[in-house]
């Protein structure tokens, strides 16, 4: 089948300016929550697209760890292509996409690293397994084999059978602080719902529905 062809119609539900939230954080967790209900797997996944200072970009998959008014936050490798893009040109966008309920939410704005306090604390509640992987790779930089990894991830075990490994340095979150918040529902004959949150001069959110 061509790839043309591949098609389906969205007719889930609706999204109006009387029905959404005026607050798009607050928006978000409704929409989240919907997420949650449906069972979806993997739900506080999101595409995040980085760029170097001279504008190349680059995305990924990474996991939503906490959102809030003040932003979205994940945690990573500062070492990485993703931590090197954000430090010489700290803008981000996300993408969250629920196939199952036709929804998209983008998001764009300002990235800073979080504080030291709130990365460790996320990193001591990590499974022992996934704190000692982070801190046996350096992430995005080539390595021999696999084997290479397995081993220092072994060393790594063995050296900290009978103590608890403290967050590395190179490790920690980013948070992502929202400039701008679209929501997305699918409706039928691709005349979808888009209504854009952004903050204006006074910081207040204004919402602006956009064309299909």
């Amino acid at each position: 089948m061509p790839l043309s062809d591949i098609r389906r119609e969205y007719a889930h539900t609706t999204l109006s300016e009387r029905d959404a939230d005026p607050d798009p954080i607050r928006q978000f967790e409704r929409w989240f929550e919907d997420a949650r209900a449906a069972g979806l797997q993997d739900l506080n996944a999101m595409t995040l697209a980085t760029a170097t200072a001279d504008g190349e970009p680059s995305a990924r998959i990474v996991l939503l760890k906490a959102a809030d008014a003040r932003g979205f936050v994940f945690f990573s490798d500062y070492r990485s292509r993703k931590g090197m893009e954000l430090d010489a040109n700290p803008r981000a966008a996300l993408v969250f996409y629920w196939a199952a309920l036709e929804r998209q939410v983008r998001v764009t704005g300002p990235t800073a690293r979080i504080g030291r306090e709130e990365s460790a604390a996320y990193f001591n509640s990590r499974p022992l397994g996934s704190r000692l992987s982070a801190m046996a790779s350096h992430q995005s930089a080539v390595v021999a084999n696999r084997a290479v990894l397995e081993e220092r991830a072994s060393e790594l075990a063995r050296e900290y059978a009978d103590r608890a490994p403290e967050i590395p340095s190179y490790w920690g979150g980013t948070r992502v602080a929202p400039e701008t918040i679209e929501f997305w529902q699918g409706r039928p004959n691709r005349l979808h719902d888009r209504l854009r949150y952004t903050r204006d001069g006074s910081g207040r959110w204004r919402i602006d529905r956009l064309s299909p």
